[in-house]
């Protein structure tokens, strides 16, 4: 079992940080490549770059009215929904859908009945 993520390209869990601009304030976001090009592949599905996505989570987070003490960690948790959710076919694998299209209320009431069983 190991052997499947021991062996993996090393790059994976290798971590690197970006600085980007929220609301005119400067930070810097360290997550590892992997959860990087998770990002990059979420931002590409609705034509965004990862900056821009991330300000948009942050935004839409804060609206909601979330306490982002460790926003990094809602990155990661973020990444890790994606691909769970496109395991359980809510997300399409199909890259050229758009996030923005699916219905996001419909998934979140069929994963809270799922949740209760």
């Amino acid at each position: 079992m190991c052997k499947l993520f021991i062996n993996a390209d090393a790059q994976l869990w290798d971590s690197s940080t970006r600085s980007l601009r929220i609301d005119g304030m400067v930070t810097s976001v360290r997550l590892e490549n992997y959860f990087w090009n998770t990002l990059e592949e979420i931002a590409r599905r609705d034509g965004m770059q990862v900056p821009q996505m991330i300000t948009r989570l942050y935004h839409e987070s804060i609206d909601a009215g979330h306490d982002l003490g460790n926003f990094t960690s809602f990155l990661r948790v973020c990444c890790m929904r994606y691909l769970a959710l496109q395991l359980k076919g809510e997300i399409p694998r199909e890259p050229a859908v758009a996030i923005a299209s699916l219905d996001a209320e419909r998934i979140l009431a069929r994963e809270a009945v799922r949740d209760l069983h």
